[in-house]
């Protein structure tokens, strides 16, 4: 019967040349070794079996009492097997019998050290990020929060790839319906696989066409966990360097707890400006076309003139002219960041100065558009969040559009559309909209 174990086990990995299968002697007891040499650091877990091993001979213990000790002893099942090779695990299977050992072995270092973000800056405030590694960043949590209170559950998801998934949350500050409400939609989910940010989003049970993320996302320890302390929920994803904070608010777009780093007046003057931003990105360009296009009776008549002067021998009309620019600039930007950071830099100022200026010269563009869209790209880099920027960026195109239509009274409806919609947005029953969310004495937001 092991044999055939051990068959149906080698054909499962037939074509991985990282599995070793080593003959040992346990005791006088013939076994063998199993797992991913990538995986396991061979040499120190061997060190480690053989002071069991040697503690056993002392204690006069049997072979059965030295695997409990080691290990979980499972009766022989391959796919169980299978998984744990895949967890990292070295197993050990003890010949001519039943059954199996998983133990845990020393890994090899395959994860980075903690570094500073790469993608949120820190002007005055711890500089750890969070890395690939769940542990790590469980640990990272703890340091930060010095509580008995942080509770850790763990999943595993997916039928083959078991992907890990952890979830955070402070008890007796986080309501409990909520996290019930998390664990019963990931529970229900086990089945699915997770390999992106999308999967976990079915598996939440959100829809994948929401223009808005209802998640959170920081890569900093020092952002998680005031969040944990008002409430919010934290989700650890094996592999992804960064931490999920459920549920998600719009004033999540305008928030740093790094802000408080800095006197009262200041930090208010750093959240008004991050709010003069979304307003800028959103309706900028958007006037633009509303009052070229639709309104000019509402410029004063020098200003447009000036405006009239400025668009003299364009063939195209505003909105024509606004989504050109728009999409090369949105080409320039998602090109700088694909490209190396070497050449990142040039391929912007080729793209946002030359370009710019030879579109201007070439009387293709208003000299007043340059300005404007410049002004809007700046605006929409002050929110935080790369994925609220992008959803601003959306939000942008359906404003410009029902401007070129309605004109003024198309931002004015194009504001009223979206607000509906941001009001719409519920994570697990919890508005969007929420600035303080209150639950049993508990403040969210």
């Amino acid at each position: 019967m092991m044999d055939q174990f051990l068959t149906k086990l080698k054909d499962k990995f037939r074509n991985s040349d990282d599995l070793f299968l080593q003959e040992e002697e346990i005791l006088d007891v013939p076994v063998l070794l199993i797992g991913f040499k990538t995986l396991i650091d061979f040499t120190k877990t061997k060190m480690i079996l053989q002071k069991y091993i040697d503690n056993a001979i002392t204690s006069k213990k049997t072979i059965g009492e030295l695997l409990n000790e080691i290990g979980e002893v499972t009766e022989k099942d391959v796919e169980r097997a299978v998984s744990s090779i895949m967890t990292g695990k070295l197993l050990i299977v003890i010949k001519n019998h039943k059954k199996f050992v998983a133990m845990e072995p020393v890994p090899k270092m395959l994860n980075r050290a903690i570094e500073p973000p790469t993608n949120e800056n820190v002007l005055q405030g711890p500089l750890a990020s969070f890395n690939e590694d769940i542990e790590t960043n469980i640990g990272l949590i703890r340091k930060q929060i010095n509580s008995s209170n942080i509770r850790a559950e763990s999943f595993s998801l997916g039928p083959e790839q078991k992907t890990k998934l952890s979830m955070l949350y402070f008890d007796g500050q986080v309501d409990k319906k909520l996290v019930e409400e998390i664990r019963a939609s990931i529970e229900k989910n086990q089945a699915r696989e997770i390999n992106n940010l999308q999967d976990l989003a079915k598996v939440l049970g959100f829809s994948g066409w929401s223009i808005v993320s209802r998640l959170t996302t920081t890569e900093l320890p020092s952002e998680t966990v005031p969040f944990l302390r008002r409430g919010r929920v934290a989700l650890f994803i094996d592999r992804y360097p960064f931490a999920l904070i459920l549920p998600c608010f719009l004033w999540d777009m305008f928030v740093l707890e790094n802000d408080r780093n800095y006197p009262i007046p200041l930090m208010a003057s750093i959240r008004m400006v991050r709010i003069i931003g979304i307003l800028v990105t959103l309706i900028l360009p958007a006037l633009y076309v509303a009052l070229v296009a639709v309104n000019p009776e509402v410029l004063r008549i020098e200003l447009a003139l000036s405006i009239a002067q400025s668009r003299e021998a364009i063939p195209y009309p505003a909105l024509i002219e606004i989504l050109l620019m728009l999409v090369v600039l949105e080409l320039i930007i998602e090109a700088t960041v694909r490209l190396p950071s070497t050449i990142g830099p040039t391929i912007t100022m080729v793209g946002g100065i030359i370009l710019g200026q030879a579109v201007v010269e070439a009387k293709l563009v208003s000299t007043l558009l340059i300005i404007i869209l410049a002004a809007t790209t700046v605006a929409n880099s002050t929110l935080v969040g790369i994925q609220n920027s992008l959803a601003v960026r959306f939000f942008k195109y359906v404003m410009v559009i029902l401007a070129s239509i309605y004109g003024v009274l198309g931002i004015l409806g194009g504001i009223v559309l979206i607000s509906a919609y941001l009001a719409s947005i519920e994570t697990f029953g919890i508005s969007y909209l929420h600035m303080n969310y209150e639950k049993e004495g508990t403040k969210y937001g």
